[in-house]
């Protein structure tokens, strides 16, 4: 009876976890070339006056849909980003290379990003208007318990704005 008792309350938790996570609305759009996502972004920065964030990740990742949905909700992180940065959802993954084109293409992607995948996702890498690479920041470091801390992202994001830069 316990043993039964016990997978009962193991798989309860698994169904709520799976549930919490397809919960999370899913934020990256993985028909679009990602190369074409961030030229698009440097035209709208350079006519805004903005520099570009590139989170990169992908539906596949908890902590990605996490930070969206916390960006979304977080009205203090949502202004400062909305003022300042053209913000891109940057679809990539890491496993889903499934032949030699898309794995050249996915290459291509982190060589142009300066090789952000070996901070683990999300990452985000901040772009200038003229789309070079001006800082990539671990995403590790703005959590806090299962969530991110508005403190953190505040103080990451704020010291990459055109206004810190210039």
């Amino acid at each position: 009876m316990i043993r039964l008792l016990i997978t009962f309350l193991l798989y309860g938790v698994t169904v709520v976890g799976i549930n919490a996570q397809e919960a999370l609305k899913k934020v990256y759009d993985e028909n679009v070339d990602p190369m074409s996502q961030i030229d698009d972004a440097i035209i709208r920065a350079k006519a805004e006056s903005k520099f570009i964030i590139c989170q990169v990740g992908g539906n596949w990742c908890p902590w990605c849909l996490r930070f969206a949905d916390f960006m979304e909700k977080d009205s203090t992180v949502s202004r400062l980003v909305e003022e300042n940065f053209v913000y891109l959802h940057v679809n990539y993954n890491p496993r889903k290379k499934t032949d030699e084109t898309k794995a050249a293409q996915a290459a291509a992607l982190m060589k142009r990003l300066g090789n952000p995948a070996r901070f683990g996702f999300p990452v985000f890498v901040f772009l200038n208007a003229e789309g070079n690479v001006i800082h990539i920041q671990d995403s590790s470091f703005l959590e806090q318990g299962n969530g991110y801390d508005t403190k953190k992202v505040v103080r990451a994001f704020a010291n990459w704005t055109p206004k810190a830069i210039f």
